[in-house]
């Protein structure tokens, strides 16, 4: 049996038919027309340049038989082929992005359906793989009907361009990783004919491989005996077909469908269940839910690399505060690029920035060049470019070493994160000759624990400068890979200090002065705050304020725990991004660093991650001017412990009725507080800019010796 390229038995995609471009455009426009498509597609066909189908597609694509959408800046241009007359019962959309290995799975499914009466419109969200290839035999059916963006434009606007060009008055959804069930189709219909009320109907569904469900959301019981919520899914329903659109990427990226179209229909009708399973919602890592929701290896910086967005972003998950990248980086965006200054530097960035990624343009505030070359896999807070805040010239990952060696950068500058370890190590591997300097936070003990150690070890090695996140990191790596007398350079220097604008702003009045009550906050993860201690600070009388929806919802079983425990003392508020820290966080008499007893003994080679580590919130913590708080760990080799005690910044403390009294003692505050605005400074990144770039100097004529 005959194969054709595209590995299906026997059926081969018509070969491109070649025509006067301007008889293209009108047949187009005319097409669009006669689809039923807006007049606005329509009059956008008519104005596309005449650009050659052979351009768009490459020599020797193929054109179906069926409708195929390409776009030229965003806006659809539609050419039609050969098609039946009438009006399908559904239309079915199937938005699609990478998913070349399930594409024909799902189309498989929809053409198995009892209920035959269906048009499909694929819209494939501009797909670097082998998607169009995948979709191409399915177009001789007449029913199927594809759509192409010339570049990746999100979930909503691919959902909006299937259904402006939907031609029934009943709308269903195939994502392009998801399976119908035989009879998904008539059952839904079926309801919807019995339920003329309803707007909406939904189906049972197969769930994380062998679960299922007849509700109208999720819930997953996870491995951990955490309870994983999601919404209803596309895969799952049907809809009348209304003038509502979905929310596009430019006004919100989110997973919420509830957020981008369900809440829209409601006050149209009911949604109503069939009671029977009928799709699959098919579990895999590169689900759109996963990639958004931040963990691991989900988050706003995961979704930005897989789709390669390169505008900043309007972004919240179904389970994460919400980012205005538009907003929060106009400021340093919309100002010109810095004046090279007189031997300034080409600084190489490697690797991702972690929090506070904007701090780097200090550099660039000083006439230094900055260019990107970023790790392809990363979590939610591992920042990689293109960067929402301009003035770094991103480099390609494929073909980088001939980038490098055009650019001619004086300095690689690699960070930051564990999970930015295997893509400098590669960059260190097949370095053109250009000094490399290595900054690592967090941590060594992951990377041994994701068997990423000796990639770690080897930065460590042959690095032409080092720079540690803190001093009692600086001296484990001496313990774990001894240097031997080397004499290469070493810095020391917090990874991700915010920039020195976010500390511009007034303090508030605390609330300690309105009320007579100390109160303290959180900016982020209760790390170390157990049940048994929230309560005995309750009664202590000791407030505690604890800062992000993220947080909630990770540690919803640790609220669930602690309400109860200190009903009037324990308050919840939303993120706060960097220009409110100071206005927010300053009406708080003191805030928590991570609560942990320290095991070390003072012997570095017993110490764990929580002592060597500066985590991320003592800036944030400086900018209000808040003396930190942390457990009493004297005898151990703790690195927030050694830093505060220096400044003299914080409290120690072992139980929490003996907090209250030191929070109560309005001399040693004032005089805490005196200290950390004294040394705010410090915890900024322009602090020490000047001293990097005389590291990297050093680094550079060190290396040309």
């Amino acid at each position: 049996m005959a194969r054709d390229g595209t590995g299906h038995a026997g059926r081969r995609p018509p070969v491109l038919r070649r025509e006067a471009a301007s008889d293209r455009v009108h047949r187009w426009a005319a097409a669009g027309r006669n689809l039923g498509a807006s007049r606005s597609v329509a009059r956008a066909a008519e104005r596309t340049v005449r650009a050659s189908w052979a351009t768009r597609w490459g020599p020797g694509k193929a054109r179906s038989a069926g409708e195929v959408v390409v776009t030229d800046a965003g806006q659809p241009v539609i050419a039609a082929g050969p098609r039946g007359d009438g009006t399908p019962a559904v239309s079915v959309v199937m938005p699609t992005f990478k998913q070349a290995r399930f594409v024909r799975r799902a189309v498989d499914s929809l053409l198995a359906q009892s209920l035959e009466d269906w048009e499909l419109r694929v819209v494939d969200d501009g797909s670097p793989d082998a998607t169009r290839e995948a979709v191409a035999p399915y177009l001789d059916d007449p029913r199927v009907h594809y759509v192409w963006l010339d570049r990746n434009q999100g979930l909503g606007r691919a959902l909006n361009v299937g259904l402006d060009a939907a031609r029934a008055d009943l709308v269903a959804y195939l994502p392009s990783d998801d399976v119908y069930h035989a009879d998904h189709l008539a059952t839904l219909r079926s309801t919807l004919d019995g339920a003329p009320g309803a707007v909406l109907a939904y189906a049972g569904v197969r769930h994380h491989y062998n679960r299922t469900t007849l509700d109208e959301a999720i819930a997953y019981l996870t491995k951990t005996g955490e309870t994983e919520h999601h919404g209803l899914q596309l895969v799952r329903a049907m809809h009348r077909r209304t003038a509502d659109r979905w929310v596009e990427r430019r006004e919100l990226t989110t997973d919420d469908l509830e957020r981008m179209l369900w809440a829209k229909l409601r006050p149209r009708g009911a949604f109503v269940g069939t009671g029977e399973v009928t799709c699959e919602w098919v579990d895999h890592p590169a689900q759109r839910h996963k990639l958004m929701r931040e963990g691991e290896t989900g988050g706003l910086n995961p979704y930005r690399t897989y789709h390669g967005v390169a505008h900043p972003l309007r972004y919240q998950s179904s389970i994460g505060n919400f980012v205005d990248e538009e907003a929060h980086y106009r400021r340093f965006r919309e100002r010109p690029d810095t004046p090279p200054a007189a031997g300034g530097l080409k600084i190489l960035l490697v690797g991702e920035l972690a929090y506070n990624p904007e701090r780097v343009l200090a550099l660039e505030e000083r006439g230094h060049r900055l260019y990107g070359l970023w790790t392809p896999t990363g979590s939610g807070f591992n920042t990689v470019g293109p960067l929402p805040f301009g003035h770094v010239t991103d480099l390609p990952r494929e073909g980088w070493r001939d980038a490098v060696r055009h650019i001619k950068p004086d300095v690689v500058y690699a960070l930051l994160n564990w999970q930015a370890v295997p893509w400098a190590h590669h960059v260190l591997s097949e370095n053109p000759g250009v000094p490399f300097v290595w900054h690592f936070k967090e941590g060594p003990f992951i990377c041994i624990q994701k068997g990423t150690w000796p990639e770690l070890a080897d930065l460590h090695a042959r690095s032409d400068g080092r720079i540690y996140s803190s001093p009692e990191l600086r001296d484990w790596f001496e313990t774990a890979v001894p240097a031997g007398g080397d004499a290469r350079p070493t810095l020391v220097l917090d990874g991700d200090l915010p920039k020195r604008d976010w500390f511009a702003a007034d303090p508030s009045p605390r609330l300690s002065e309105r009320d007579g009550e100390p109160h303290t906050v959180v900016p982020g993860r209760p790390l170390g705050l157990h049940p048994h201690l929230v309560a005995e600070l309750a009664r202590a009388g000791v407030h505690l304020h604890v800062y992000g929806d993220f947080t909630r919802y990770l540690w919803r079983t640790w609220v669930d725990k602690v309400r109860p425990l200190a009903p009037d003392h324990l308050h919840f508020h939303p993120q706060v991004d960097q220009d409110g820290w100071v206005r927010e966080f300053s009406q708080y008499d003191a805030g928590w660093l991570h609560f942990f007893p320290s095991g070390n003994g003072g012997d570095l080679r017993r110490a764990d991650w929580d002592d060597l580590n500066y985590p991320a919130r003592i800036a944030t913590l400086a900018a209000a001017g808040l003396p930190m708080l942390q457990r009493d760990n004297a005898g151990a080799i703790v690195a927030t412990q050694a830093l505060a005690r220096d400044l003299d910044t914080g409290l120690f403390f072992t139980e929490m009725a003996e907090l209250g009294t030191q929070l109560r003692d309005e001399d040693r505050m004032a005089e805490l507080r005196r200290n950390v605005w004294r040394h705010r400074d410090r915890f900024t990144f322009d602090h020490h800019a000047d001293a990097l770039v005389a590291f990297f100097r050093r680094v550079i004529a060190g290396s040309l010796r």
